[in-house]
């Protein structure tokens, strides 16, 4: 058995260097052909049924107006019940025109059954689910005063998802529908401070990943990869504060828009601003580079405004 992986250790970086110098000119090829057809062959949402959770305020509620717009009807969950009322009027002004709001917390299952259950009750099916509910984290991981502290974070942005994911996967088959995630870049770039939500967000990528192949091809999953977004979360004074001035955020609209444009041409991978690709793949090709980065970042700019307590 030794000698098997012996072999495999010699022969595959040159085979592998060998296969990708032939087949990478003809995968561009077919990616290109394939992003030409998913820009002329653009989902028509009016008359869907979407349902998207943290749906009260930032990137949740902007989704929500884009889907309005072209006539979606929305199933919109949040735990701040006011605010949803708010957002489901403007939802209506802008053509939407059936909108249900359900308050309640996703990190709670019964509370997640009840979110689809409305739902189906209310309009039949479902055809989009945007799992978009998270909670962001700017603390380091030894100033936790009890680990426990850490739990929250993971159950709203991983487990939130998938309870109410698992509930709408009979639904969303009966309609062909889709599932969009909302992840992170800290999803494939760590950030410092943000230990247990970079590790929330690699599990919601890694998860939905696996259940693509499972789901296929009944439901297709869109994963989301957003930078820093200008959101009740992470505004500017608060970046500014923590000492972070150098960081450019994206609105909350050019993201929103970047989200719902890509969901209708069925794109698997959603980068919003675009660029954040282009240092996905620096870090694949060369992650080094980017440790570098983040390391002298942290040091000099980011640790002085955390100290440890």
């Amino acid at each position: 058995m030794d000698m098997i992986h012996i072999i495999l250790d010699i022969l595959l970086p040159p085979l592998t260097i060998i296969f990708l110098f032939l087949f990478y000119p003809i995968y561009l090829f077919i990616k290109l052909l394939n992003c030409v057809r998913k820009h002329l062959c653009v989902e028509n949402v009016a008359g869907k049924v979407v349902l998207i959770t943290g749906a009260s305020s930032g990137v949740g509620e902007h989704v929500a107006y884009e889907y309005a717009k072209k006539g979606a009807y929305l199933a919109l969950v949040a735990r701040r019940e006011d605010r949803l009322h708010l957002v489901a009027e403007t939802s209506r002004r802008l053509g939407s025109r059936d909108v249900i709001t359900i308050p309640g917390d996703v990190t709670k299952i019964n509370d997640c059954m009840k979110f689809i259950n409305e739902t189906i009750n209310h309009f039949g099916k479902v055809d989009h689910l945007i799992n978009n509910a998270g909670v962001p984290q700017t603390v380091l991981f030894e100033n936790f005063s009890q680990i426990q502290d850490a739990h929250p974070i993971m159950d709203t942005n991983f487990w939130g998802s998938t309870y109410i994911t698992y509930y709408a996967i009979p639904h969303l088959r009966k309609s062909k529908g889709k599932i969009v995630v909302i992840t992170s870049a800290a999803a494939k770039i760590a950030i410092p401070v943000a230990t247990i939500y970079s590790a929330s967000k690699a599990a919601l990528l890694r998860f939905y990943e696996a259940l693509r192949i499972e789901l296929n091809p009944d439901i297709k999953i869109t994963i989301v990869f957003p930078g820093l977004i200008s959101t009740d979360m992470t505004t500017p004074e608060i970046i500014k504060r923590h000492g972070s001035d150098f960081i450019i955020s994206e609105s909350v609209n050019r993201c929103a828009k970047a989200i719902f444009q890509g969901v209708c041409r069925g794109e698997e991978y959603i980068e919003t601003p675009s660029w954040i690709k282009w240092f996905f793949l620096v870090k694949s090709v060369c992650p080094e580079v980017v440790d570098s980065i983040f390391n002298y970042s942290f040091l000099h700019f980011i640790k002085p405004y955390f100290k440890l307590e």
